[in-house]
C-alpha cells in the first residue's frame, strides 16, 4: 500500500466507537503505516487492536498502549475523541466542565511528549472549547489545532437532499459556521441546489421560509436525532470526517468542509470557531466568512455563545484569564475590542 507519510499518527480514545472507527478509516485510507492507539481502558483497547490486526492489512505497524508517555512520544499527528460521550437528553454544552479538564490534560501531554506535533484534530464535545483548551496548554501554533465542525455542514447537505429528493451530490457548498453546538449559524447564501441558489428557492417559495427554519433546526439537532435513532451518539460520521481532516494535513486531498480554528482578528477574539478553512502540511488557515445580514447576525450570536462558554471555563479555573494565555502558549496574544 502507498501511504501519505510514514510519520506516527496517534488515535486518542481508541477503545471507543469513534476512536476505533477513526483507526480503521485511517488504515483503509492509507494515511500512514505507523498508527498508535491510546486509551486508559486497556482491555477494550487491546480488543480494538486485535480486531484491526485480524483484518489482515498489509504493511501496517499498529501499536497500542495505555501508557501516556509511550503513546504521545514521537507523535506527529493526533486525532482525539478522548472525552465523555454525549448521551440522550444532553447537549454538547452539557459536557463542558469534565471534557475541558480532559482537554487540559491532553494539551499538557502534547507539550511534554510531542511538542513538535504537526496537526491535532479535536472532536470531543463541546469541540470548539475543548479545542481551545487543548491549544492553550499544548503550546503549539494556532494552525496546528483544528476541531470537527464539518459534520454540521454535511448534515445540512443531507437534509436539503432529502427535502428536495435529489442526490446529495447536487447540493453544493452547504455551510454552517460559528459554534459546533446549539447556536451554530446555518447559511443559505452559500448553497446551490441542483445548480440553483438556495436563497432564490426560499424567496420564491419552493422551499417555504417556515420549512427552511424547521430544516435548520433539524441540522442543529442532527446529533440528537442520531441518539434518538440509534440509542448512542454519532460515531461513523465524526470518525470519517476527522480522518479526512488529518489526511489533508498529511498532504492528502483537500478537506472541503469548514473546520474549527483559532480566530483572533478585528471581529472575533480569542476563540475557536468554525470558519472556511484550508488544511495543509503547513497547518490550518481561514478566511473571513461573508453572508447576508441575517446570517452575519446569527454568526455573531454564535460567537457570543462560544465566548460565554469560554468564560465559564475560565471561571471554573480550567483556563486562566485571557490576558495570561501568553504565559502558557506564546502564540496566543490577547486581542481585545
Amino acid at each position: 500500500m502507498n501511504f501519505l507519510t510514514d510519520e506516527k499518527l496517534l488515535i486518542v480514545g481508541a477503545a471507543g466507537m469513534i476512536g476505533s472507527n477513526m483507526a480503521q478509516t485511517a488504515i483503509m485510507m492509507g494515511l500512514t503505516p505507523n498508527i498508535c492507539l491510546y486509551d486508559p481502558y486497556a482491555k477494550g483497547l487491546e480488543g480494538v487492536a486485535e480486531e484491526l490486526l485480524q483484518c489482515g492489512f498489509d504493511g501496517l505497524n499498529l501499536t497500542f498502549t495505555d501508557d501516556i508517555e509511550k503513546a504521545f512520544t514521537g507523535a506527529k499527528y493526533i486525532v482525539s475523541s478522548g472525552g465523555a460521550p454525549r448521551k440522550a437528553g444532553m447537549t454538547r454544552e452539557d459536557l463542558l466542565a469534565g471534557n475541558c479538564k480532559i482537554a487540559e490534560d491532553f494539551g499538557k501531554n502534547v507539550k511534554q511528549y510531542c511538542p513538535d506535533v504537526k496537526q491535532i484534530v479535536v472532536i470531543f464535545n463541546p469541540a470548539d472549547i475543548t479545542g481551545l483548551v487543548t491549544l492553550l496548554y499544548s503550546g503549539v501554533k494556532p494552525g496546528c489545532v483544528t476541531t470537527l465542525a464539518g459534520l454540521d455542514s454535511t448534515r445540512l447537505r443531507n437534509e436539503l437532499a432529502k427535502y428536495f429528493k435529489i442526490s446529495p451530490d447536487k447540493v453544493e457548498n452547504a455551510r454552517t459556521y460559528g459554534g459546533h453546538g446549539e447556536q451554530m449559524a446555518v447559511f443559505a447564501s452559500t448553497v446551490t441546489v441542483d445548480g440553483k441558489p438556495l436563497t432564490e428557492l426560499i424567496e420564491n417559495g419552493t422551499l417555504p421560509k417556515e420549512e427552511w427554519e424547521a430544516l435548520k433546526v433539524r441540522v442543529i439537532q442532527g446529533g440528537k436525532n442520531i441518539i434518538d435513532l440509534r440509542g448512542r451518539s454519532s460515531f461513523q460520521s465524526p470518525a470519517y470526517l476527522s480522518i479526512e481532516m488529518i489526511a489533508a494535513a498529511m498532504g492528502g486531498k483537500p478537506f472541503k468542509w469548514p473546520a474549527g480554528v483559532y480566530v483572533n482578528d478585528d471581529k472575533f477574539h480569542n476563540i475557536m470557531m468554525a470558519m472556511e478553512t484550508t488544511i495543509t502540511k503547513d497547518g490550518a488557515t481561514f478566511r473571513r466568512v461573508e453572508g447576508n445580514a441575517q446570517e452575519q447576525a446569527e454568526l455573531e450570536e454564535s460567537y457570543k455563545h462560544l465566548c460565554t462558554l469560554r468564560d465559564e471555563v475560565i471561571a471554573l479555573g480550567i483556563m486562566p484569564p485571557i490576558e495570561k494565555w501568553g504565559e502558557y502558549n506564546p502564540y496566543l496574544v490577547e486581542k481585545t475590542v
